[in-house]
């Protein structure tokens, strides 16, 4: 899923990204993966097997759609969508990754003796 040094935040948190890349713009597997590399500036790399169930479980709790377009290079391919539940679920996730992060923060600035 990632490369050797990187942490595996990503395990948890690869639904939350793909919501996020797909409330972009529609996009299919291959380019989920290479936007969501390019806005972590390279600290994410997504595997296509762990992408691909990662989107069939989304696409089967109906947060997404999928149909079928012609990309840039004249080819077919499965473009992914948000759908209305799924861009509420990404505000869901967003506001619980922002009370999560800063938990996390708080715990790690904490010093002995801060009580």
């Amino acid at each position: 899923m990632m490369s050797t040094d990187r942490s595996d935040l990503l395990q948890g948190t690869l639904e939350l990204l793909v919501l996020k890349t797909l409330s972009l713009e529609p996009m299919h597997g291959w380019g989920i993966a290479q936007r969501i590399e390019q806005m972590s500036s390279g600290i994410f790399e997504v595997s296509q097997g762990s992408l691909y169930p990662a989107l069939q479980r989304m696409k089967n709790r109906g947060l997404i759609k999928s149909e079928w377009r012609v990309t840039k290079n004249n080819r077919r391919a499965r473009y992914y969508l948000l759908t209305p539940a799924g861009h509420r679920q990404l505000q869901a996730e967003s506001r619980a990754w922002e009370r999560s992060s800063g938990a996390v923060n708080q715990v790690l600035g904490w010093e002995r003796g801060s009580a």
